[in-house]
């Protein structure tokens, strides 16, 4: 699931004051008064990051014993990762799992960020991975029992959001391996968020793609960015990128012989 698609359904879910799928912590949260209701839906109405993050702050500050803690931090972290802002997705997410030890989304989005920002010369590269596979771990941990978050989903559905939660967790343990250098791990990790995926990914098999070059796997990175570039509605850049790895992978292959 996307972040736009994580924002429409956290608004949609919480504009009724309920609480969604991102945290194994099922307990209705519920405003205080009238005042506190306000802030929350100032929350939800924000039609942008800042505004969001901004309207958080706020009703953080003004209410700072609310039930929606957790939720509210949960949203700025998702926000401030729409924006690529790494730092802020660190400092809401710790918060938002300090106020909620079980918001397994907002572990899953810090595992992610660390494993895309960790390179492979950075000095702390092993601490960061370190954190970043710990908070993926207790994130896939706490989804194994998790229960619904409303009782009006189906069993069909709720596995299916966990599935796609899931999916978050092995793709960024995939790339935590590929810092590593660690090409049968990381493919390994990428192909069962996949197959965790009801709806293909794009950028999680163009992601797979290039490890499979990395690994010396041309055909199966070739043919995986044909399948890309046969997606009809697959985001431009994501084609471009898939293009590109063919490329590489295809120049890589005549060379070898």
């Amino acid at each position: 699931m996307k972040v736009n698609q994580i924002v429409r359904v956290m608004v949609a879910a919480l504009a009724g004051l309920s609480l969604w799928a991102q945290s194994a912590d099922v307990k209705q949260p519920k405003p205080k008064n009238q005042k506190e209701v306000d802030a929350i839906n100032a929350v939800f109405g924000a039609q942008d990051p800042d505004s969001r993050i901004a309207a958080v702050e706020n009703l953080l500050t003004k209410f700072s014993d609310t039930e929606f803690k957790s939720i509210a931090l949960y949203i700025a972290t998702a926000s401030a990762e729409q924006k690529n802002d790494y730092e802020k997705v660190m400092i809401y997410g710790q918060r938002a799992i300090d106020a909620d030890p079980k918001s397994y989304a907002a572990m899953l989005m810090m595992a992610r960020g660390t494993a895309v920002r960790t390179r492979e010369f950075d000095l702390d590269k092993d601490e960061k991975l370190q954190r970043a596979g710990k908070l993926a771990d207790d994130a896939l941990k706490l989804l194994e029992n998790a229960p619904k978050p409303r009782p009006d989903l189906t069993d069909e559905q709720w596995n299916a959001a966990k599935k796609d939660f899931q999916s978050q967790g092995y793709e960024a343990k995939g790339m935590m391996a590929v810092v590593l250098k660690k090409y049968d791990e990381a493919i390994a990790q990428m192909q069962k968020a996949l197959e965790m995926q009801d709806k293909k990914d794009s950028s999680t098999m163009a992601r797979l793609a290039s490890v499979y070059t990395d690994a010396g796997k041309y055909d199966e990175a070739i043919a995986l960015c044909d399948q890309i570039s046969a997606i009809p509605d697959a985001p431009q850049q994501i084609k471009q990128i898939a293009s590109q790895t063919k490329l590489k992978a295809s120049t890589a292959k005549a060379q070898k012989k």
